[in-house]
């Protein structure tokens, strides 16, 4: 296996648009890395670059320690010892499994006894042992998904690639993919880099994982310091649901513009004069009250109560109920014990509590 690295990778299309702006980026030797996003937010562009589909504007990216791209460097897709699956198969209909799984081998010159025997140990790692001479017509979606896996696996790659494997798959098929695919690559001591929409996905499946927008990495970490932690008020609202208020930390306490929000910054005597405040669902608790001062606007469903939508005082936030149900129109009580001050003019971040 072997490690990847970007550094001040920037990719600038033909309209002018810039897919990545700068990209400093390390994934570890057998890391599994997930890379999340708005759509946009450049994480395909990033992966792209990484198998050779895109050359870089700008910067280098080295598999290991060698440059595959990068001022007169520019190794082809498949001289990058990379193995590939999107989220359409792609299997060929025309072929039986054996032949799809095969057909890198072929390409690369394998000779025919080696290519029988490393199909079949392919095809054994993804759970399809004996499903060589299969019609794909014959099979269902996720075991197509897994002959595009055995695919990708069949000419043993130093790094995985994953560009929306699962998404096309449904629950709970999906479900079980995944766990088998976390089983697999730790076994197999991959290093995975995985594109996915899927917030919860990439925070179950990944060592670490990478906040994108605007073509710029926003923060990369494990995924409870993300949850707990959230570097800026983008990263707290995409990966949390935040709930993004304005106002003013002064004297140790921050206080809401034009809304009842009060917090005490845990004896801070830190003073900004503006700030921002981010509420998580996880913080905001909700009692019944008919004189309350907020009311729901949303309630959906969840097995140990409620996922709510609240109109608080004009500021709506999400919030989830443990034990009671709510309807839509309730008057709430809110009470928020833990936030996320962002001063304005500084990266760093402190956390609060009520």
């Amino acid at each position: 296996m072997a490690s990847v690295t970007l550094d001040s990778v920037s990719v600038r299309f033909r309209t002018g648009a810039m897919g990545l702006a700068d990209i400093d980026l390390h994934v570890d030797d057998g890391e599994f890395l997930a890379l999340v996003g708005p759509s946009g937010s450049g994480k395909t562009t990033l992966l792209r670059s990484i198998a050779g589909f895109l050359a870089p504007s700008s910067g280098r990216v080295l598999i290991g320690d060698r440059v595959v791209a990068g001022g007169a460097d520019l190794a082809p897709p498949e001289a990058r010892g990379l193995g590939m699956v999107f989220q359409q198969h792609a299997v060929w209909p025309h072929w039986n499994v054996g032949r799809n799984v095969e057909y890198p081998l072929k390409r690369a010159g394998v000779a025919r006894g080696e290519r029988i025997r490393r199909v079949a140990d392919a095809l054994d790692l993804v759970g399809l042992t004996g499903y060589e001479k299969r019609d794909p017509a014959t099979l269902s979606g996720g075991q197509r998904q897994r002959v595009a896996l055995a695919r990708a696996l069949v000419s043993r790659p130093q790094v995985l690639l994953l560009d929306e494997a699962l998404s096309a798959l449904d629950e709970p098929l999906r479900d079980r993919l995944r766990l088998e695919l976390h089983t697999l690559t730790r076994e197999l001591g991959l290093t995975v880099i995985h594109v996915t929409h899927d917030r919860s996905e990439a925070l179950a499946l990944a060592d670490r994982v990478a906040v994108l927008d605007s073509g710029r990495v926003q923060q990369v970490d494990a995924p409870d310091v993300l949850l707990r932690a959230p570097r800026t008020p983008f990263v707290a609202t995409f990966l949390s649901d935040a709930t993004i208020v304005e106002g003013a930390v002064v004297c140790g306490r921050f206080r809401a513009i034009d809304h009842p929000l009060e917090v005490d910054c845990d004896g801070s005597s830190d003073t900004f004069v503006e700030a921002q405040a981010a509420i998580v669902p996880s913080s905001v608790r909700v009692a019944a009250d008919p004189d309350g001062g907020a009311v729901v606007r949303s309630s959906l469903f969840a097995p140990d109560g409620s996922d709510l939508v609240i109109d608080w005082a004009g500021v709506e936030l999400r919030a989830r109920s443990n034990g009671s149900r709510f309807r839509v129109g309730d008057r709430v009580r809110v009470e928020v014990d833990r936030v996320l001050i962002y001063p304005s003019e500084l990266p760093r971040r402190t956390a609060v509590t009520a």
